[in-house]
């Protein structure tokens, strides 16, 4: 089964020793890091996308290793010609929030060169300039299983982006075979894929270069895992407060909106959901009489409860 789906490209980032040994390992002559321009890329992602498909975890992490080496081209048009810039490193990276499948976010990071020659050098400006950002890949896998009943999709009853019973279909891209290109494009399949803003060294590149700032690293790991746990309560306490104030939602899309969302975003819709919870289970009158609203005669004492 061929795939091909979009993303988002970054700009140009710096070269490490360690990377530019990477790119040189695909390279025909040693290059130096002056000749070389480098970019990040989201290749693809595990959120259903709008084919009302998704790469679960285990897929990216099988294509990951495949996409190494592949080139970038335009349009998915398989031509010498429009061959770009080529991948040299790849990463999984986990990302707060849930997928609308319920499990965690994730997206499959590509690290691509091209040469700064003057017939890359209109590219680069486009990349650079936010110009030349979505991208798209070109990939196989085994099958497309059904989210509703676990079947693959063409042998059961269930069609994509319909819902049953509540719950939608969508099809599980599973058992990645082989990574074919990724290209330059103009509509993504994918919301997020494409160019990834430009950065330099990682914080861990920096510690291990300056062994002083390691004790500062572990710190801010540290913030940031309490930070993260923070978000994913508020959010879980969000989807929560959701389902019992809007029972006609679903708990996947609540989560799947809640894991857009900020800590501000998050707090207010917390204190909307409360609110209309507070209304929806307010208790009224036991009984009334009539539905009078005169006071009650001493008669009348028997219907008072």
């Amino acid at each position: 089964m061929k795939i091909i789906k979009e993303a988002n490209a970054g700009g140009g980032c710096g070269v490490s020793g360690e990377e530019l040994a990477l790119i040189n390992a695909l390279a025909r002559k040693e290059l130096k890091a002056e000749e070389v321009y480098t970019f990040t890329v989201r290749l693809c992602d595990n959120e259903v996308d709008r084919e009302w498909e998704r790469f679960p975890r285990e897929t990216l992490e099988a294509l990951a290793e495949m996409f190494v080496g592949k080139s970038g081209i335009f349009d998915h048009s398989w031509s010498a010609q429009g061959q770009s810039a080529r991948i040299y490193k790849t990463q999984v990276v986990e990302e707060p929030g849930l997928t609308r499948a319920g499990d965690g976010a994730c997206y499959l990071k590509g690290w691509a060169y091209m040469l700064r020659t003057e017939g890359n050098a209109e590219l680069i400006a486009q990349i650079e300039g936010g110009i030349k950002k979505e991208v798209s890949v070109g990939c196989a896998v085994e099958k497309a299983m059904c989210s509703i009943c676990g079947q693959e999709l063409g042998q059961c009853r269930h069609v994509k982006g319909r819902s049953y019973n509540g719950k939608l279909c969508w099809g599980e891209l599973t058992g990645a075979k082989d990574a074919y290109e990724w290209s330059f494009v103009a509509v993504p399949a994918q919301r997020r894929a494409g160019v990834i803003k430009g950065m330099g060294p990682s914080l861990k590149e920096l510690a291990r270069q300056r062994p002083e700032a390691r004790r500062e690293l572990e710190e801010l790991e540290k913030a940031a895992g309490l930070g993260r746990r923070y978000l994913e309560e508020l959010r879980a306490e969000v989807a929560r407060l959701g389902a019992a104030s809007e029972p006609e939602l679903e708990v996947a899309v609540l989560r799947s909106i809640a894991g857009k969302l900020d800590e501000e975003e998050l707090k207010a819709l917390k204190e909307l959901f409360s609110r209309r919870g507070e209304k929806r289970w307010a208790g009224g009158a036991q009984l009334e009489y009539m539905g009078a609203k005169e006071p009650l005669s001493q008669g009348d004492g028997a219907f008072l409860v």
